[in-house]
């Protein structure tokens, strides 16, 4: 995987990988595709699209989780991360917004595995403070997602439960819809049975 030469101005990646995986069976974050953890391809993939600095979002296992990453100051512990993707993404742009240098924040999630660079790169492309985008695939929107600084408060502030943005993003007119399918399909791993043995 080859890198891409980080942005100016930056964006950070915000990797939400709290999940305890309760229809998988345990934390995703754990779970390996070639050989590969699933959060380390994750952050791999998010480094490689040149976002910096990369945080990463852990709940279930998070011990476990923690002493994977290369660098434990990556590591976020959300508070209330059982009830959901909201408490995850509140406490990752809390955080995030301690950095000085980032304009927006693409968040992405550990459960997909298939969603390259190339495409966190392509939605990440043009971000200002201001911006609001997903990726799309054939028209549909999917991840990841990327924040322009300017909204994280009032994003953090709606953030809940298993929604995370996606009450603050529904039916906004400045939501750029990015399509990827090009590039992907943007499918997700919900089950054991969804990662090649």
């Amino acid at each position: 995987m080859t890198s891409a030469a980080p942005r100016t101005p930056p964006v950070a990646g915000l990797l939400l990988a709290a999940g305890a995986g309760r229809r998988f069976g345990g934390p995703k974050a754990l779970a390996e595709l070639d050989g590969q953890p699933l959060v380390l391809r994750a952050l791999a993939t998010l480094t490689a699209a040149g976002c910096t600095p990369v945080r990463v979002v852990l709940g279930a296992a998070a011990d476990e989780v923690s002493a994977l990453l290369p660098d434990p100051t990556q590591a976020i512990r959300a508070e209330g991360w059982e009830t959901g993707m909201g408490a995850s993404l509140k406490a990752g742009l809390a955080a995030l917004a301690q950095e000085t240098g980032p304009v927006a924040a693409l968040v992405h999630l550990v459960d997909l595995p298939w969603v390259g660079a190339d495409i966190l790169a392509r939605v990440a492309a043009d971000a200002t403070p201001e911006t609001v985008a997903r990726a799309a695939y054939d028209g549909i929107p999917g991840h990841p997602v990327l924040l322009g600084r300017h909204w994280w408060p009032e994003i953090a502030e709606t953030a809940q439960g298993d929604r995370g943005a996606r009450d603050w993003l529904s039916g906004r007119p400045d939501l750029k819809l990015i399509e990827c399918a090009d590039l992907g399909s943007g499918r997700d791993v919900d089950h054991r049975t969804d990662l090649p043995t």
